[in-house]
């Protein structure tokens, strides 16, 4: 149920991205991004389409979706970090303390991530496996 409830969240997160909520996703993208801010807020709406879909569906390769999606979280989190950084209110943050907050909750989504396709009990198997030869 966690890995299909991540998998709707980034479908209809990536939707937004592509309608309804394109103008408030400006406000994250960072002002030093050296690409135009319309083809990252496009492209980032299809990857959590594309990331959606596949924790939900590809169910045999849910540890490597896990990861990927993992590494997207970190990949976005510098627009978080611009958002508050740059004072940009959008998506009902227009405090630096709402700000501030939601940085908090972007290392949830790695763990989260990470934790409902397997890819973390894999990940500390291999450990325990290391560290034991």
């Amino acid at each position: 149920m966690a890995r299909v409830g991540l998998g709707a969240f980034l479908i209809f997160t990536g939707v937004s991205h592509l309608s309804f909520g394109r103008t408030a996703f400006r406000a994250q993208v960072p002002p030093w991004l050296p690409v135009n801010a319309d083809v990252v807020i496009i492209s980032s709406g299809v990857v959590e389409i594309a990331l959606g879909a596949a924790l939900i569906l590809l169910t045999r390769r849910q540890m490597s979706v896990g990861w990927a999606a993992a590494i997207f979280f970190v990949l976005v989190f510098p627009g978080n970090i611009s958002q508050f950084v740059t004072h940009a209110s959008a998506f009902g943050l227009d405090s630096d303390l709402a700000r501030g907050i939601r940085l908090m909750f972007q290392p949830l989504l790695v763990i989260w991530a990470m934790w409902c396709t397997g890819a973390w009990a894999a990940l500390r198997r291999d450990r325990r496996s290391a560290d034991r030869q």
